[in-house]
């Protein structure tokens, strides 16, 4: 597929992490999202983002004196984005939304078209307030301004779109708004507007468990203006009841991915019961090498000199960086690991802690170092124990577990360029990809992970880092995964790393080898244009009503 052949494709994502300056993401789907659109500049594809301009962002989230979260919600306002001039409008709880659309290039990716409702004439102008904010009304308020209101923003700007991709359900409303044009304008029947629209549809599915896929129940849908002029027998056709918005969007596209193989199979076997389903293939993520790949790293590896002295540099910046805002000088020379995610149970972040009798030597000696870091959803009452959790262990151990509070894309880049280890840990397979993983790989940041996610394609244990377990399920995984960590740190990576400096620079070497171009975005990129963009040759029938029967999803 040459330049002039590749579609042009509109990338619909709830937000997008471009810098940490720019606070319209939360975590891992945004970084990816920003990621897309950096590589695709990079590589000069016709891809757009669309988004919403979250004024109060996700959330700044700090520790208390008694080592509790709570969390901030200041407002935003960003000078370095482009009035297009356009308002469009979305019907929501009966009354008309206006929505003003921003741009962005700031950040050297392709447009990303932004919808705004905090505007004097609204009177629900916090819709984008609050990222992921509220509950279920308010969810559904900011879904049907990025669904509906995004394609009313590209029609309205005149930009032509050849395919439609969901990145995860919040964008499926978009779908309904594309059936309804099709009713509306061109006369189609439900089932014909259906199919039609399914030439245009392709979704990526992210998170592996039944239950965390977002549902609605349909009263509120339809209360919300949601139906957008469709019935409850078709909606119902779509999304089943309660509605899946994941449901949805598998019955809406033509094409689905995962977002690594493993979860290929695993989110396959998830969705085998739904009928009408599009074919879900695997395409592995990435991340953006010029966003996350430290440049005296880069040109170390490509000039086949030292990898040590840019890691060591990039070692002190990251322990300068703790120095300054917690206070605590960690030390250069000694093997540091480090753990940041989003706090969430199956990630088991308190895991190396689970048998004292083998980690409190390590630390009382100065053997080993642990960083954490990480936020919880602010209405996550669990997440947030998760992290006082983590918090009172660095009063455990003052001088060497750290955890820095309000987790941002600066602290990631710190932390997955100046870290010895990355370490992964979550209950298999519920790690759908874990980019934060190849970002530390393609610094030379060696992952000691768990086989899930990513990592099974990444991992040659002992050579691209080190495997956690065999991937086998066991009668206490908890158990037998702390057991084989364990195993692997006191008999493989404490003594590469204090005995063996050559082989550990080798290993380094490998990491980069492996992940530099293998789990990059710009080869993510290439990926969805060959296998999930490009015109199917052949075409799905018209009539999808008949082929998916209505099913409750729980």
């Amino acid at each position: 597929m040459n330049q002039h052949t590749r579609p042009k494709v509109a990338y619909l994502c709830m937000e997008f992490g471009l810098h940490e300056d720019f606070k319209i993401y939360s975590g891992g789907l945004g970084i990816l999202a920003g990621d897309i659109l950096k590589a695709a500049h990079d590589g000069d594809y016709p891809l757009i983002g669309v988004g919403i301009l979250w004024s109060h962002g996700y959330t700044t989230q700090l520790l208390g004196e008694d080592g509790k979260p709570y969390d901030c919600y200041p407002e935003y306002n960003y000078d370095f984005l482009e009035d297009t001039g356009v308002k469009v409008k979305v019907k929501i709880r009966g009354r008309q939304v206006t929505c003003k659309v921003w741009k962005c290039t700031e950040y050297h990716n392709v447009p990303l078209y932004l919808l705004d409702t905090n505007l004097p004439e609204n009177e629900d102008r916090l819709i984008t307030g609050q990222l992921y904010g509220w509950f279920s009304e308010e969810r559904i308020a900011q879904e049907m301004v990025l669904g509906i209101g995004g394609l009313r923003a590209l029609e309205a700007l005149e930009i032509e779109v050849d395919v439609y991709h969901f990145n995860d359900s919040h964008p499926v409303l978009a779908g309904i708004e594309l059936i309804r044009r099709k009713m509306d304008h061109e006369g189609m029947s439900f089932n014909e507007a259906w199919g039609h629209t399914r030439k245009q549809i392709v979704f990526t599915t992210h998170t592996p468990v039944v239950a965390g896929n977002e549902v609605h129940d349909h009263e509120l849908l339809k209360y919300m203006g949601a139906y957008n002029g469709l019935t409850y027998g078709q909606m119902l056709k779509l999304g089943g009841e309660p509605f899946s918005m994941t449901v949805a969007g598998l019955r809406l596209s033509r094409k689905a991915n995962a977002v690594a193989e493993l979860h290929g199979v695993t989110a396959r076997e998830m969705w085998k019961e739904v009928t009408g389903a599009s074919e879900i293939i695997a395409i592995t993520n990435g991340v953006h090498n010029g966003t996350w790949q430290d440049g005296r790293i880069s040109q170390a590896f490509e000039s086949k000199s030292d990898l040590w002295a840019p890691h060591q540099e990039a070692k002190r910046e990251l322990l300068e960086l703790i120095y300054q805002t917690n206070g605590i000088k960690l030390k250069e020379d000694t093997l540091t690991i480090g753990f940041a995610r989003r706090a969430a149970p199956y990630k088991r972040s308190d895991l190396i802690f689970k048998k004292p009798e083998l980690i409190v030597p390590l630390l009382k000696e100065g053997r080993l170092q642990l960083i954490f870091s990480g936020k919880a959803h602010p209405n996550d009452a669990v997440g947030k124990r998760i992290i006082a959790a983590l918090f009172e262990m660095t009063r455990i151990f003052p001088e060497n577990v750290v955890f820095l509070q309000n987790y941002d894309i600066k602290i990631g880049r710190l932390l997955t360029r100046g870290c010895d280890v990355w370490l992964n840990n979550p209950r298999r397979p519920m790690e759908a990809s874990g980019t934060s993983g190849m970002k530390a790989a393609m610094n030379g940041v060696l992952n000691c992970s768990i086989l899930d996610g990513w990592w099974p394609e990444g991992c040659i244990h002992g050579v691209t880092g080190w495997q956690i377990g065999d991937g086998t399920k066991a009668p206490d995984q908890d158990e037998a995964d702390v057991n084989s960590l364990y195993q692997v740190l006191y008999k493989e990576v404490l003594p590469v790393y204090y005995d063996n400096r050559s082989k550990w620079v080798a290993m380094m070497r490998a990491s980069i080898e492996m992940a530099q171009w293998n789990f990059s975005a710009a080869r993510m990129v290439q990926d969805y244009y060959r296998l999930l963009y490009a015109n199917p040759e052949e075409e799905h029938g018209a009539d999808y009503g008949e082929e998916s029967k209505s099913r409750a999803i729980s």
